[in-house]
């Protein structure tokens, strides 16, 4: 067993104890009809399997809530900034990325350490946002934009991270629904891998503020919760050298598969993200920096990251990496997690507390049962889940609906409305929450009715179809430099056009006009093959 790194520093980040909050601006009233035929049968199948995962899950299901928004100054958050202004945390950053456990920084909630969390929860939100869910694309499964410009085309310029690398993963367990490939199999980009997420790393400005070099893996997760409940495989595998410690057998396939016959994935999820974090590692101390790596996802995401964390641990000690989940599953024993924490590994879990998809697997079979080892014994086929909680209840906010709402309650956005708001546990919602509130029915319906914001509003516009010169609307090709092309040494450029290369050659040469040097140093750090091939 490796033994637990301790990260020395010399500043502390005070807890954060003031109790006082104001009232939300909007106070919203639910009414709650009663059903007095509980003992009716209901003819909805989907509502007969939600009222059994509630029964399951002790999860009360309410009727529909009806809200009365009284004086409504929604519209005057409208000329307001939807983020306060960056501070510097190079001397706070070891304690909001968990040296102390976060022991005294989650309930109340500190400001600054919740400016970082959902820094890392948008770049989260970035996997589902550019990902092609396309059925008829040829593209779907694909990012559909190239790591170029990705932050760019989704207003995140401003967190101050460049793209270093795009991440592919197969599965050789049964192809659940959420994995599904596009329609068009004879033509589409990839019939065995899926986009996966990225790895990024800050620039020397936001290097400067946090006072380390970061370096971010982002996982995508599941698109619906409900698939969860009959997607999971419940078989737990080996992970490690020494075979204690176990995790779920399906999450560990999607991050190691890999095939020759395949042109995404003969190298591993697993193989292509551990080649690029150690690269930029050397890269970044070689220049005498402190480097970092911080590890995000969602749902699925979440449980990838651990499964990266325990190797980036294992394969570079003494580098400090945390992990920031939100909605995340369980992944593995009690063995899993031991080792975890004797790595030196700082994990903080985001859950919301109507949100299914963190008590699973395992729903029965958990860490709960720790109180029974003295009649039981250490239980190696138990999930447990491993790190710090920090908990919110949509209840909390006045603008959602409090419904029973399986996606809603496990969108990201829906998180990250929830953490904006929280202060502490039992506080109304803040009302300086800044975050824009029509980003929460991006993909769900959670918002009340009388916000007046559309329910699942993200989609392209007239859902990708354009007018041609004919005046027919068509299905547009992508733009050449959003076209994915395998990766890895040796490989063609497959079907990527020569203009993808142009375009890389031209984006080198706009920024070396302005900054001399950044051509050779964009070349090390980031790994831009202009001959051999180019990485999207």
């Amino acid at each position: 067993m490796a033994t637990m790194q301790t990260i020395h520093h010399h500043h502390h980040l005070r807890p954060n104890h003031h109790n006082t909050n104001k009232y939300p601006e909007i106070r919203a009233y639910q009414e709650i009809a009663i059903d007095t035929h509980r003992n009716q049968k209901t003819s909805s199948k989907s509502t007969r399997l939600a009222e059994s995962l509630s029964n399951l899950l002790h999860l009360p299901i309410q009727g529909p809530a009806q809200k009365s928004l009284g004086n409504v100054c929604f519209e005057e958050k409208h000329d307001t900034a939807i983020a306060s202004p960056k501070e510097d945390i190079s001397d706070k950053w070891c304690d909001i990325h968990g040296s102390g456990d976060w022991n005294g920084l989650l309930d109340p909630l500190h400001p600054l350490l919740r400016r970082e969390i959902i820094k890392y929860g948008e770049f989260s939100q970035a996997t589902y946002d550019a990902f092609d869910f396309d059925s008829l694309s040829e593209y779907c499964g694909s990012c559909r934009y190239n790591r170029l410009n990705l932050f760019e085309k989704l207003g995140l310029n401003n967190h101050g991270y460049d793209v270093s690398k795009y991440i592919y993963a197969m599965s050789r367990v049964e192809v659940p629904r959420w994995l599904e490939k596009s329609h068009l199999l004879e033509t589409a980009w990839s019939k065995d891998s899926n986009w996966m997420g990225y790895v990024a790393v800050s620039d020397d400005q936001e290097s400067k503020r946090i006072g380390r070099r970061d370096i971010v893996v982002a996982w995508r997760g599941t698109v619906a919760p409900s698939e969860w409940y009959e997607d999971l495989q419940r078989k737990l595998d080996p992970i490690g050298p020494h075979g204690e410690a176990k995790v779920e057998h399906g999450f560990l396939s999607i991050y190691t598969s890999k095939s020759d016959a395949t042109r995404y994935n003969k190298s591993s999820a697993s193989e292509q993200v551990m080649k690029e974090v150690k690269r930029l590692v050397q890269f970044y101390k070689d220049r005498g920096e402190e480097v970092s790596l911080t590890i995000t996802g969602h749902s699925l995401g979440g449980a990838l990251a651990l499964l990266n964390a325990h190797e980036a641990a294992s394969a570079l000690p003494g580098l400090p990496i945390s992990v920031i989940s939100f909605g995340a599953p369980r992944v593995g024993n009690v063995a899993f997690r031991d080792e975890l924490h004797q790595k030196g590994v700082k994990i903080l879990r985001v859950v919301v507390k109507q949100d299914l998809v963190p008590r699973m697997p395992g729903i029965v079979l958990n860490e709960g049962l720790q109180r029974f080892d003295d009649i039981t014994g250490s239980l190696e086929w138990v999930y447990h889940h491993v790190g710090a909680e920090l908990k919110v209840d949509v209840r909390s906010s006045p603008y959602l609906k409090h419904g029973f709402n399986l996606l809603g309650f496990h969108s990201v956005e829906t998180y990250l409305h929830l953490v904006d708001g929280f202060h502490c546990s039992g506080s109304t919602f803040r009302s300086e929450a800044r975050r824009d509130l029509a980003l929460v029915n991006k993909a769900c319906d959670m918002l009340v009715d009388e916000l007046r914001i559309p329910h699942f509003w993200y989609q392209p516009a007239n859902k990708g179809l354009e007018r041609n010169a004919h005046g027919r609307w068509v299905k547009p090709k992508r733009d050449p430099e959003d076209i994915p092309s395998p990766i890895g040494e040796g490989h063609t450029l497959g079907y990527a056009y020569p203009v993808a290369i142009c375009f890389t050659f031209q984006m080198c040469l706009c920024n070396l006009v302005k900054h001399p040097t950044w051509c050779v140093e964009v070349d090390k750090a980031m790994n831009i093959e202009l001959i051999s091939g180019w990485e999207v």
